[in-house]
């Protein structure tokens, strides 16, 4: 999609309210067909001071969660979907090209996220305070989780930490909400929830300052439904080491 599709902005107006004038809501889905009704209905109830739409990418789902977001899918709400499952990296990218918004939310479709949390996360972007914000599981109301579940989370964070010199508190969220053209600058590849490492050490190499605010979180378990596993965090570990010294494919399109 050309920038001449996306809403226009005031290139010599800085970033802040007014300069922004859609956000766009980017909602990868697999298998989600007992959430994926309530969470849009909560999601449309929010009251933002910035004009919306919700972009639901079915990542293949199996289950019928197709039949569900056909029967949901509106003015407000609409549907792309993957013939087959690609992964969660995968549909979000598709989302973001499918995208007219200046400002992208990216909200998981599991209820482990609580739209009611979308006016603290967008509003450091609208007053001007940075272009990246990440919702923190870590310094907010939380249910209390395993202590491996934790252990892994905040090992990531440290490790980000660590390699990048600069101090993040939850990179694996699912909640993060980023200017249009920062997004686009990063030269995202990733398919899988490699996704949630790539696009943080890729913020931070490039020096971009990430707001962190906190928001309520309330997890699965793996037979609710959690997807990511253990093997998903040795991966989100490597990929940080990876990207930390090896060329950045998006440092070409600045």
């Amino acid at each position: 999609m050309s920038t001449d599709d996306h809403p226009a902005r005031n290139p010599r107006q800085p970033a802040g309210a007014g300069s922004y004038r859609l956000l766009s809501v980017i909602v990868p889905v697999y298998n989600e067909r007992n959430t994926v009704g309530e969470i849009i209905r909560r999601m449309r109830r929010v009251d933002l001071p910035i004009d919306r739409e919700i972009v639901v990418v079915d990542d293949g789902s199996v289950d019928g969660t197709d039949k569900i977001l056909a029967a949901l899918e509106d003015s407000t709400v609409r549907v792309v979907s993957h013939g087959i499952n690609r992964g969660k990296g995968a549909a979000v990218r598709t989302g973001i090209s499918a995208a007219r918004g200046d400002l992208i939310l990216i909200q998981d479709a599991d209820l482990e996220y609580d739209p009611g949390d979308w006016p603290r996360l967008v509003a450091p972007i609208l007053q001007g305070k940075t272009k990246v914000v990440f919702g923190s599981r870590y310094i907010g109301e939380r249910e209390t989780t395993s202590i491996a579940h934790w252990i892994g989370d905040r090992s990531l964070a440290l490790l980000a930490t660590l390699l990048f010199n600069a101090t993040v508190s939850d990179i694996e969220t699912g909640y993060k909400v980023i200017d249009r053209e920062v997004l686009e600058s990063l030269g995202l590849q990733a398919d899988r929830f490699d996704f949630e490492p790539e696009i943080t050490a890729r913020l931070l190499r490039r020096g971009h300052r990430v707001y962190e605010v906190p928001v309520t979180y309330a997890g699965r378990t793996p037979n609710e439904g959690r997807k990511f596993t253990w093997r998903d965090g040795v991966a989100a570990g490597w990929t940080l080491v990876r990207l930390r010294f090896e060329p950045d494919p998006g440092a070409r399109r600045r």
